[in-house]
């Protein structure tokens, strides 16, 4: 059997107390993958830790000289981090693990299985998660949402850990910033071979995910892939007019067939508060999306990267 590659790209930050047991495992992972007739290229994308993460990586490098680290300047985010190691990826098939420890790296020994049956892309989407009340319900709605206006048939429970062939590298790298790549494969109608797993609790540290970088993110995927929301502006704006108009022809013919004024102050204040709240979110969607544009036309980079170490 020819021998094939792959890729493993680990976007890190603050992730120091878990890069020794993730470079323990992922070495297990290795040697059952070599048993398979597969060479692994391991890539470290330090997305701008604070803590001696990049110190680690360091280390594990002088232990597996032929390891790839790549140091941005910066935080950008798990997908620009990903994103910056793509170009510098040369194996057959790529895949992309978190460093947390909660999405599990085993997990590759499966997904590279389908790939190698012939299945170009491999999601593997959540069974369940083992994180706060709190997480688990804005994860569901966020997913619900997405699923509803970007990307039918999306995985309800999210999917993280994703396994692609190298052919489909070509479609995502000339991506502008604010596209996740992994739903953007989704959405580009490529069929997935979905693979479920359980998210363990984290057991080292402390999620940087805040709630402003969901916020965000959430944004940036619905605004990225969707017209839905300028449409739904559209409909309530033509839903307002209409109820307007209906309740002035009320007003006419009650003041034209009882002669009398129509009292109306406090109706009046409410109608004009309630519309200048609608004018005021659909002027904050339209933003959105004309920041968009001028992202992609000023042409700013997924990412920066400040350093890389190869051999």
């Amino acid at each position: 059997m020819t021998s094939k590659t792959i890729s493993i790209i680990i976007p890190v930050y603050f992730n120091e107390p878990s890069l020794w047991e993730l470079f323990e495992r992922l070495q297990a992972v290795e040697a059952a993958l070599q048993q398979k007739s597969m060479q692994v290229e391991l890539i470290f994308v330090d997305d701008g830790s604070k803590d001696r993460s990049f110190d680690v990586l360091l280390e594990l490098k002088s232990k597996r000289p032929q390891t790839k680290l790549i140091r941005l300047t910066r935080n950008f985010g798990g997908a620009a981090g990903s994103s910056a190691a793509f170009p510098y990826a040369t194996g057959d098939c790529i895949a992309v693990v978190a460093a947390d420890l909660q999405d599990p790296p085993e997990q590759i020994l499966a997904m590279v299985e389908e790939w190698q049956q012939g299945h170009r892309l491999v999601f593997c989407h959540r069974r369940s998660r083992q994180d706060p009340w709190t997480s688990k319900v804005l994860s569901a709605i966020y997913y619900q949402l997405l699923e509803r206006l970007v990307v039918k048939n999306y995985p309800k429970g999210g999917a993280d850990m994703i396994l692609m062939d190298k052919s489909l590298l070509s479609h995502i790298l000339p991506l502008k910033r604010g596209i996740n790549y992994s739903i953007y494969l989704f959405w580009l109608g490529f069929t997935p071979k979905l693979l479920a797993y359980d998210r363990q609790a984290r057991k080292h540290g402390k999620s940087r995910w805040t709630l402003k970088k969901k916020f965000f993110f959430f944004l940036d995927n619905i605004t990225g892939l969707s017209a839905t929301p300028l449409r739904l502006i559209s409909s309530i704006g033509l839903l307002v007019s209409l109820l307007c108009l209906c309740y002035g022809g009320v007003l006419i013919t009650h003041a034209l067939l009882e002669g009398i004024d129509v009292p109306g102050f406090t109706t009046l204040a409410v109608l004009i508060s309630f519309s200048t709240t609608v004018i005021l979110t659909m002027l904050s969607i339209i933003g959105e999306y004309l920041w968009r544009i001028f992202e992609i036309i000023s042409a700013r980079p997924h990412s920066v990267i400040d350093h890389t170490y190869f051999d």
